[in-house]
């Protein structure tokens, strides 16, 4: 029962059949799904609401987790240098799908569809790592590179979602902002007292940042965010990004031990909450997102890359050129955090539903990125 639950976590079977769910159900009773989605649930809260404000939170925790534990010695980022290259590719996997989706939006968008550029700029940090594994194989450098990358990626994305997308019916207040900062003092105080239980850091310092953030209208889904990085951890890195360490009893383990299979099953309420779009609703903007991130992505990945090499910060032994553009291939999938970004982008639910199309279409690129392995005659290492 434990490996098949393992199983369908690792595959991230939860959030495709998610999405799956919510594509047939909003094209054969769009009605119906519309009235499930953004029904009133409990006064003017919707199952909307409680998926992209609440369980969202716990998403992006441990996507904090992750980054968090990747700055520690020993992690991914630590020492910087050996994170350039990988880092300088990030930053063209950001780049270069905001490029090409102002520029395709100059020539065949529309004004109203500029605020969709961030939309591209994700990478499905779990996808990305579960295609690298079947196209590169379980030791291949590449799989290493591309996980970086995708938390680095995480966190830029984090950063866009907090300082572009505000809600646009409601201005920004930032003096909100103070009560986050309180929830990161309470932290800060809870970490300083050595307490070891996660639940004061959630409850006290994570309603505070998330009331902050909601009252300021900024995304409430980065509440703990703010949050994890204060929980005790150790001074080394425990060990490899999606592998347990038994030895580590740490707060921060504890924390993503006991909550990282909740996320994973979860992220089904989250498709289907997301990815409820109607075929009929591809229109400019699914172009937009998809090119964007197909062309965008795999080339600012592999110029920057490039450039990093030739300049002194290498690639990792046993990655090339081929390599490195199969994973900016590869690092094309945008899906959750870019089904995320649409929500925040766009309050028309047409244009929304559109980009949202062009999100999911993403999800191609694990077929596009087999077939560009088996034509560059890349060596899978297991």
């Amino acid at each position: 029962m434990r490996k098949t639950v393992n199983l369908l976590r690792e595959f991230s079977i939860p959030l495709i059949s998610g999405v799956i769910v919510a594509l047939i159900w909003a094209n054969l009773s769009p009605e119906s799904y519309k009235s499930f989605v953004y029904g009133k649930l409990f006064g003017e809260f919707d199952f909307h609401f409680f998926v992209n404000d609440i369980f969202m939170v716990f998403f992006f925790a441990i996507a904090a987790v992750e980054i968090t534990q990747s700055f520690m010695p020993g992690g991914a980022l630590n020492p910087i240098k050996k994170a350039v290259n990988p880092l300088m590719a990030t930053l063209g996997g950001v780049l270069g799908p905001a490029i090409v989706y102002m520029t395709l939006n100059a020539i065949i968008g529309s004004p109203e569809l500029f605020r969709g550029w961030g939309i591209p700029t994700a990478t499905d940090i779990a996808l990305a790592w579960l295609v690298a594994r079947f196209v590169f194989g379980n030791k291949h450098p590449a799989v290493s590179f591309l996980l970086l990358l995708a938390i680095a990626d995480d966190a830029i994305g984090l950063a866009i979602i907090a300082i572009f997308y505000p809600d646009p019916a409601h201005p920004v207040e930032p003096v909100w902002l103070l009560l986050t900062l309180a929830g990161m003092t309470v932290a800060f105080i809870l970490r300083k007292a050595n307490v070891k239980s996660y639940w004061p850091y959630l409850i006290i310092g994570g309603a505070l940042s998330w009331t902050g953030l909601h009252n300021a209208h900024l995304h409430p889904a980065l509440a703990l965010v703010f949050i994890i990085p204060f929980l005790p951890h150790p001074i080394q890195n425990p060990g490899e990004l999606f592998e347990e360490d038994e030895s580590d009893m740490s707060t921060l383990h504890q924390f993503e031990h006991q909550w990282k299979a909740f996320v994973d099953f979860g992220l089904f309420t989250f498709g289907l909450a997301n990815a409820g779009v109607e075929f009929s609703e591809i229109a400019t903007a699914t172009w937009l997102v998809f090119i964007a991130l197909l062309v965008g992505k795999t080339f600012g990945i592999f110029t920057l890359g490039l450039i990093a090499n030739l300049i002194g910060f290498s690639l990792p032994n046993g990655m090339g050129k081929k390599e490195l553009f199969l994973a900016g291939v590869v690092a094309a999938m945008g899906l959750t955090v870019a089904l995320f970004v649409a929500g925040a982008a766009f309050t028309d639910l047409k244009v929304q539903g559109a980009a949202k199309m062009g999100a999911l279409f993403s999800a191609s690129t694990a077929l596009i990125a087999f077939i560009v392995g088996k034509m560059l005659r890349i060596k899978r290492i297991n």
